[in-house]
């Protein structure tokens, strides 16, 4: 079914949803799923304003334990809470009461993953006894297949996930959201399921204002930040503009679509509104550090450690003010104390690869690299980490492959594009490299070097009058003035025209030629040269007719040349490039708005 249409107001009645929440508290809590709890009493707060009348049902509320259970039930909860698992298990074993039920093979569950933690942490390797208690919960899974409920499943889900039956966990996930649509934690779950937007959109959801939320969760996971927005900016209009959870997954989308001002600003809104929440700390330090705020970023850093200085969140920070200031070895060991509190922590193994690859250890960065995919195979950083990786050690086929599968992550994400073009081009593979370059300018060239590199290719391919269209339209990209590519191709072009005896529009180049000092000798060369044909020229015919320009070319040149004085100089030049002589045969100049944002992996 459609996830969402972003584009008009969802229907949500309020009074409807702070019921929904208040039962979902009471009934997580009771059942030790603290996250989900945390989560829906944030929802709660930032309704407070809304008042709604909750009657007690007649009796009081029923909790679904028998007599005989109550006092097992609250000894086990008070050990879970504590975190003595194997203790809450053993005191639940004979009861049968649903709520018993599952805080008895969810204590099992959550003392199979401490262990796992505490012996990867310990000594690097998995403990096989974790794995052996989930085939255990799977044998009796399906022994009750028909005695579950809908908490019953979501750990059901979280065991086949974890086995990577991940078909499987997704049909289990959907039946468990559609028994207890409140439970937020197997939302989740399945959202980490969904690895692109069609099996997202194929899901069988019910119809409940929490798909409104998975819907703009989902998005963000697979960094289609724009629908994430369109999501989160429905929702707020829907009454949730004071919650922290919203405000925050609209910051990471800012983000991720490289919006760090907006992202930035939106980080800033949540301090002032929970100064000690330290979720998303982590994100919020490294858009400090693309911005090169070292001020603030040790600021942070400090109110972090002042918080609780074993979080994941705090280690990750002060890694990134560690970065900032080049020192990558300690940086290093404070990723590594955020894996050793969570070795699950995506951003951590991420970070880390990229300390190694300054500290020019390959083989290192692509172990981290490894582990983040391990962790979710969706994130295109680790793809394009493990490129970078290869391309350091010259193995540019695992650098195609890898960057191919960053590139199909993120799709408009020019970087990957034009790092597979650059891979293409040392394995000889020049159509592949030019189709690469052309497409990164196509969706948006963020670092401004694809129609160079492109030129360039068409230049050493014997193409030059390819190489002359894409170098005319990359100088005639204002976003392009201080670029170091840009007086070769100015030089280039002078040389170009001066060939074919358009000699108006080679002294314009050559002319901008002399505003560069690398090719300031070369402009004067050329405008030397220029007079002696002109000279020439008053005297006698040209050997070499203007017919033998491209259309297409004298075009863009007369466009170029009319500029010199006015202020269209810097303006986009709106005539296609002419067709190259190699596969693929067309290629255009499409028009985009450029994104001056600088932004570094």
């Amino acid at each position: 079914m459609p996830l969402m249409n972003t584009k008009a107001e969802i229907p949500i009645d309020l009074d409807q949803v702070r019921k929904d929440i208040l039962n979902g508290i009471r009934e997580c809590s009771s059942r030790g799923l603290m996250q989900t709890t945390k989560w829906l009493a944030e929802l709660n707060f930032a309704l407070k304003d809304h008042k709604v009348n909750i009657e007690e049902p007649p009796g009081g509320y029923d909790d679904g334990i028998i007599a005989e259970e109550k006092e097992s039930y609250l000894l086990a909860k008070s050990y879970f809470d504590s975190q003595e698992y194997n203790r809450a298990a053993h005191f639940l074993e004979n009861c049968t009461s649903q709520k018993c039920i599952f805080l008895h093979r969810y204590s099992q569950y959550m003392s199979s993953e401490k262990k796992r933690l505490d012996n990867a942490t310990d000594s690097g390797t998995e403990n096989t006894e974790s794995n052996q208690v989930l085939l255990d919960l799977l044998s009796f899974f399906k022994a009750n297949s028909n005695n579950l409920d809908g908490y019953l499943l979501y750990l059901q889900g979280v065991v086949l996930k974890k086995l990577d039956l991940r078909s499987q966990a997704v049909t289990v996930l959907q039946a468990a959201v559609s028994a207890v649509p409140i439970l937020w934690c197997a939302w989740v779950e399945l959202a980490g399921l969904a690895n692109e937007y069609d099996a997202l959109d194929s899901l069988q959801l019910p119809k409940h204002w929490m798909m409104y939320f998975f819907a703009a969760h989902a998005f963000v996971d697979l960094k289609l930040s724009e629908q994430a927005l369109e999501g989160y900016m429905v929702l707020a209009a829907a009454g949730f503009d004071k919650s922290t959870y919203v405000i925050a997954q609209m910051a990471i989308a800012h983000h991720d679509r490289r919006d760090v001002e907006s992202s930035l600003r939106l980080f800033g809104q949540l301090v002032q509104l929970d100064p000690y929440r330290l979720d998303d700390w982590d994100v919020y330090s490294h858009l400090l550090y693309l911005k090169e705020r070292r001020m603030e970023l040790a600021h942070l850093a400090q109110r972090a450690v002042a918080i609780d200085k074993y979080r994941v969140e705090t280690c990750c920070v002060i890694g990134n003010y560690y970065s900032m200031r080049s020192e990558h070895q300690k940086a290093v060991i404070y990723f590594q104390r955020a894996l050793s509190l969570d070795p699950q922590y995506l951003s951590a193994w991420i970070l880390m690869g990229h300390e190694f690859i300054e500290l020019q250890n390959s083989n290192a960065a692509i172990q981290c690299y490894r582990q983040a995919i391990d962790v979710d195979r969706n994130d295109y950083r680790a793809w394009n980490g493990l490129g970078q990786a290869y391309e350091i050690l010259g193995l540019n086929g695992y650098c195609i492959y890898y960057y191919s599968r960053a590139a199909q992550l993120k799709p408009d994400d020019s970087r990957m594009l034009v790092s597979l073009g650059e891979a293409y081009e040392k394995m000889d593979k020049i159509p592949n490299a030019l189709k690469c370059y052309y497409k990164a300018h196509s969706t948006g060239d963020i670092e401004g070097m694809a129609l160079f590199k492109l030129a360039k290719l068409y230049e050493k391919s014997n193409m030059p009058n390819s190489a002359a269209a894409a170098y005319t339209a990359a100088v005639q990209d204002a976003g392009n003035a201080g670029s170091k590519e840009l007086p070769p191709a100015l030089r280039y072009l002078a040389q170009y025209y001066l060939r074919f005896s358009l000699l108006d529009h080679a002294a314009h180049y050559a002319y901008k030629c002399l505003e560069h000092d690398t090719t300031k000798e070369a402009g004067k060369n050329l405008l030397k040269t220029i007079s002696e044909k002109r000279l020439a020229a008053s005297s006698s015919q040209p050997q070499c007719s203007h017919e033998e320009v491209p259309e297409a070319l004298r075009n863009a040149s007369t466009v170029s040349a009319a500029s010199v004085g006015g202020a269209g100089a810097g303006a986009r030049d709106k005539t296609p490039l002419p067709s190259p002589n190699v596969t693929p045969t067309n290629y255009s100049t499409p028009m985009f708005t450029r994104r001056n944002t600088k932004y570094k992996m």
